[in-house]
């Protein structure tokens, strides 16, 4: 008997840049899970027009196919031919386990909501990882496109950012057993994402005492088929609601979560992009300028790059009326930031790194704030204060 109420077809996505990790989690799903099979859309010819798609199971090869791009966009044909494929396996029948290998730099977040809007069921999400690769792919600031990893011409991101998102949206990390990471490796990787589950890839020894069950479930099983909220994991990806990581401070890495409740001088924040951006390996949060009192910018550095965007209004932006459009995920986020005069509005930053100098890094971020009397002369003087972001969000 299954040790879960798992749907008629389950569907769980592994993902990842670090490729040799993704294909040992793949391969021992295949192992681990009776009736499962990969569904895999190679993306690696899409410049000569072509995705590739392979099905297969613990035997090997089942089926193979083509499907042509969309609008010159590989994800776009990966999109189209997925859950067709997927229902295809559903209806056939004898498929527990559906485990949708993603080529390289896909990010599962997408390939999650499109599974899921198809009305299929993802019990899970997998990012696999080597924790040796972890430090040089979050430092590794070229674009996709330069490494044959994009996946459409219009493909701008780089391997740092990609990287991090692949690593911080799954619930699940598939570790891979590496002899050249160490304590630092492992710290940095605890550190960026404290709240994933991590499933080592080393051979487990067997259970002395499986139970009633001769033949449980493994680990990384277990946590393919345990269930995936997609609105959950969503929301904790919106800067508005992000669970950031934790204080914290081992082996030589060092999170440091900076909050505040004044705003950033724009000018003074401006000049100092730069050295925020290189002082950490991986940084991201939310802030708020001066000039800009009612929009909720979002803060994601990694590999030197750094990509300030607007995320919508601040909650006590919006008329009373508005918040019942709000989630309720979001509400409560800004009811444990709120302020009597500033409502949700705050500075919230996490930097993570090997060597972080917390003290300089926190004496840059105050002096970018406004001072004292800045501050006292209110928000018509802030409006006056220099439109320093402007240029770069294109306003």
């Amino acid at each position: 008997m299954s040790e879960f109420s798992e749907p008629e077809l389950a569907v769980v996505i592994v993902g990842g840049l670090h490729a040799d990790a993704r294909r040992a989690a793949v391969a021992r799903l295949l192992a681990d899970v009776p009736g499962s099979v990969v569904l895999h859309h190679d993306l690696s010819a899409a410049a000569a027009g072509r995705v590739v798609r392979t099905v297969r199971d613990a035997a090997g090869l089942l089926d193979t196919g083509e499907t042509p791009l969309v609008n010159d966009c590989a994800c776009c044909a990966l999109r189209e031919d997925l859950v067709p494929e997927l229902e295809r396996l559903r209806d056939a029948g004898g498929t527990r386990l559906a485990v949708v290998e993603l080529w390289d730099s896909v990010e599962p977040k997408a390939m999650a909501e499109v599974v899921a809007a198809g009305g299929l069921t993802v019990t899970g999400v997998i990012t696999a990882v080597d924790p040796a690769l972890v430090l040089p792919y979050l430092g590794n600031g070229d674009d996709l496109a330069e490494g044959g990893l994009a996946a459409a011409a219009t493909d701008q991101r780089t391997v740092a950012d990609t990287f991090a998102r692949q690593l911080e949206y799954a619930p699940v990390l598939a570790v891979a057993d590496s002899p050249e990471a160490d304590d630092e490796d492992r710290a940095l990787l605890g550190q960026l994402h404290p709240t994933a589950r991590q499933v080592p890839l080393a051979p487990q020894d067997p259970d002395p005492d499986p139970g009633p069950d001769p033949h449980p479930l493994s680990p990384l099983a277990r946590a393919a088929l345990a269930g995936f909220d997609i609105e959950a994991a969503a929301a904790a990806q919106h800067p508005a609601s992000a669970l950031l990581p934790a204080e914290a401070d081992a082996h030589g890495v060092s999170t440091l979560v900076w909050s505040s409740r004044r705003p950033f001088h724009p000018e003074r924040l401006y000049a100092a992009l730069e050295d925020l951006t290189c002082a950490a390996a991986r940084s991201r949060g939310r802030f708020w300028l001066a000039d800009k009192p009612d929009t909720l910018f979002h803060w994601d550095a990694a590999g030197g790059a750094l990509c300030v965007e607007s995320a919508g209004p601040w909650l006590a932006a919006l008329p009373d009326a508005a918040w019942e459009l709000v989630p309720p995920v979001r509400r409560a986020a800004a009811a444990l930031d709120w302020h009597p005069e500033h409502g949700d509005r705050c500075q919230r930053l996490a930097f993570t790194s090997p060597g972080l100098d917390r003290d300089g890094l926190t004496r840059l971020l105050r002096s970018c704030l406004l001072t004292d009397a800045e501050y006292a002369a209110g928000r018509e003087a802030w409006q006056r204060l220099p439109h320093s972001f402007d240029t770069l969000l294109e306003v």
